[in-house]
């Protein structure tokens, strides 16, 4: 059995061989980053990422697989940072990286455009909204969660891309460097907001939030870990949790 990082990736999307001819659903066909919208507060800290060593060898990474015929997702890899201001964020929940497979990622953890199938993780958190007395859901028959972006809850992947069929395949490529910033910008907001560290792997970025922040760790959603001690995710009450923490202190709750 999988441990560590990697095991909460284990039954998300098993690896499949991709098909000549199939169909791949909308991903990314160039290193283009002045085309993908972000919200203004962050482009500073996408500025500076780019312009630094490390922005500049993910992107050479990059050019090169798309050269070499890989199909990358998503199309639109800041996708969250466009949604959800730095300003305005009230939640973050850390995921590992995209979705792998065809028509899957959107640019937000956990997230799949509605008419997707959600995968077993997604099913999971679904899940545990419902077990949750305290928690209300929204109706809404599909995956995607663009309406907790909305809201403030920034759904941060810490790899932006992958290729399909293959989780972590962008892993340690220089991602990390900028999620790590965009973590720590968050952290130094005045108001404190709530972290979902779901999984060893998110748990791995605690070190990057400061103290007056709510920590809620967990086991990652996934069905490997979901029911599983030492913090079945299952049962965790986060949700209810992060919503007490912000009306305790006169701020909106989520609607999930």
């Amino acid at each position: 059995m999988p441990k560590g990082p990697q095991a909460d990736l284990a039954f998300e999307n098993p690896p499949k061989p991709v098909s000549e001819g199939a169909g791949h659903g909308p991903h990314l066909t160039r290193w283009s980053p002045p085309d993908w919208p972000v919200e203004a507060d962050w482009a500073p800290e996408i500025e500076h990422f780019l312009a630094s060593s490390t922005g500049r060898q993910l992107g050479a990474f990059i050019k090169q697989r798309l050269a070499a015929g890989a199909v990358i997702y998503p199309p639109q890899p800041f996708r969250t940072l466009e949604l959800t201001p730095l300003a305005a964020v009230e939640v973050v929940i850390l995921g590992q990286d995209p979705y792998h497979g065809p028509g899957q990622a959107q640019g937000l953890a956990f997230s799949v455009p509605d008419g997707v199938k959600p995968p077993p993780s997604l099913r999971n958190i679904f899940k545990e909204l419902a077990r949750d007395p305290r928690v209300h859901p929204e109706v809404h028959p599909g995956g995607s969660l663009e309406r907790w972006a909305s809201q403030g809850v920034l759904l941060l992947n810490t790899s932006l891309t992958v290729e399909e069929g293959q989780a972590a395949s962008h892993a340690r490529q220089g991602w990390e460097t900028l999620t790590d910033q965009l973590i720590s910008a968050v952290s130094a907001k005045r108001e404190p907001v709530v972290f979902m560290l779901w999984g060893a792997h998110a748990q791995g970025k605690r070190a990057l939030i400061q103290p007056r922040h709510l920590v809620l760790t967990a086991n990652h959603p996934s069905p490997l870990s979901a029911l599983r001690p030492p913090q079945p995710f299952i049962g965790c009450g986060h949700f209810s949790a992060a919503n007490d923490f912000l009306q305790d202190r006169g701020r909106r709750t989520v609607r999930w």
